[in-house]
């Protein structure tokens, strides 16, 4: 039974891989577009956890000031008891102050582990990010080079009158006929404007000198 099990995994398995395959080599970019999102939201957590791990540091720190701080009155508080000859105060203070002190290097320890393992965390972020970088790039990258692809392939089906795409190239000779003719006609009333004014000018100019000449 086992064994069926397990051949339907590896089956399924097999199957789902060969699905994505496929997937991949229809539409690249998509599936590109994907693992981009999935690494975005990874990065995004990574970086919540470095701030998470900076907060913690903060607060050792905070913990680990405040332990020296009381063992330092604890020591200062033993001192005067002891002055003072009052054993049961200077037993307490001395007994806190023992307290304190190991508690600060407990705490000593656990800040600068914490700050190791910040470092480390920031160090693996900043890889991320620059992988995740890259990632964009070359799915500027493919983009690119699949947009071209298409490209080609549209004015290859325009240009190429012998890959099937007689329809296409006869509405592009069409076209190209039609503008030589409009080009054509716009030449011609261009010239024929241009004829009846210099002959409007010549006449004009004749016109004068016959005037001046009587």
């Amino acid at each position: 039974m086992a064994n069926l099990l397990t051949r339907m995994k590896n089956t399924i398995m097999a199957d789902l891989h060969e699905a994505l395959d496929k997937k991949e080599r229809k539409n690249p970019t998509a599936l590109l577009n994907q693992y981009l999102r999935e690494c975005e939201a990874e990065t995004d957590k990574v970086k919540q956890l470095v701030e998470r791990q900076s907060q913690l540091k903060e607060q050792f720190n905070r913990e680990y000031q405040q332990a020296l701080e009381m063992a330092a009155r604890r020591k200062h508080q033993t001192e005067i008891a002891i002055r003072a000859g009052e054993a049961e105060l200077q037993e307490f203070a001395s007994r806190e102050q023992v307290q304190y002190e190991e508690r600060s290097a407990r705490l000593k320890e656990a800040m600068e582990n914490a700050g190791k393992q910040q470092s480390e965390l920031e160090r693996k972020y900043e890889e991320m990010k620059h992988k995740l970088k890259d990632m964009h790039i070359r799915r500027l990258e493919l983009m690119g080079r699949e947009n071209v692809t298409r490209a080609n392939y549209r004015m290859d089906q325009v240009l190429d009158q012998n890959t099937g795409s007689d329809k296409a190239y006869a509405r592009f000779t069409e076209m190209e006929t039609y503008l030589d003719q409009l080009e054509e006609k716009v030449n011609n009333n261009y010239h024929g404007t241009t004829i009846d004014a210099r002959i409007a000018q010549l006449e004009k100019e004749y016109k004068n000198n016959e005037t001046h000449t009587m």
